[in-house]
């Protein structure tokens, strides 16, 4: 009788045993699940806020793309850029350089790196309110060492050559795109290349650099 009420026991003890390492294993399968859980919700909003910001990006692009055709007309006929007289001196208040600008070592001049909502002074050509909280910032320097009358010319100024042709490519953060504006490249013998840079700045601090070279133009 003692036999028996000894093995009931030693029984009951072992499945209570096996009870209590099945709720020890289901607690860590469940923290395990959750861990997964939290980390696949975080990959989400993750992926979430780079398609948003990749979007951002898309719109700025477009709208450079459009602020840059209306900049360049100035460079064609009828514009007030046309003619070497008129791109001979800076003209700030179309945010023009008739002398390349200081840059940093990817191109970017430092007056629109240092500028906020607006260039410094003596710049007063403003930015271009593109809508949707984008606002866009540039300047475009003829590459010339110096500037005044009669420096338009090919010992002081970087000018077109073969490699300089209609077209271009692009990377995330800049755009470096070739052209060649003001007419036929057969008006100007070696005509000098400009430099048409923009920086957009857009919701979610989002910010890109696009730049543009092209040669110009008619005299």
């Amino acid at each position: 009788m003692n036999h028996r009420h000894t093995h009931t026991v030693l029984r009951s003890a072992h499945y209570r045993g096996q009870r209590g390492a099945v709720l020890i294993i289901s607690l860590i399968v469940l923290v395990v699940m959750l861990i997964s859980a939290a980390a696949l919700m975080r990959s989400f909003d993750i992926s979430l806020t780079t398609a948003g910001n990749l979007a951002f990006k898309r719109d700025l692009a477009q709208q450079s793309e459009q602020a840059a055709e209306t900049i360049l007309a100035r460079f064609r006929a009828g514009g007030a850029l046309i003619g070497s007289t008129a791109r001979e001196l800076d003209d700030f208040a179309l945010n023009y350089s008739a002398t390349v600008l200081p840059s940093n070592p990817q191109g970017i001049p430092n007056v629109l790196l240092a500028a906020v909502d607006a260039l410094p002074s003596p710049w007063t050509g403003g930015s271009i309110d593109a809508g949707d909280r984008i606002r866009l910032l540039y300047v475009v320097d003829r590459l010339c060492a110096t500037s005044g009358p009669g420096t338009e010319t090919p010992d002081n100024c970087s000018v077109a050559d073969a490699s300089l042709q209609p077209g271009g490519s692009s990377s995330d953060w800049q755009r470096a795109e070739r052209a060649s504006v003001g007419g036929a490249r057969g008006a100007v013998a070696q005509p000098v290349v400009y430099r048409l840079t923009i920086r957009a700045d857009g919701p979610r601090n989002t910010q890109s650099f696009f730049q543009t070279t092209f040669s110009c133009c008619d005299s």
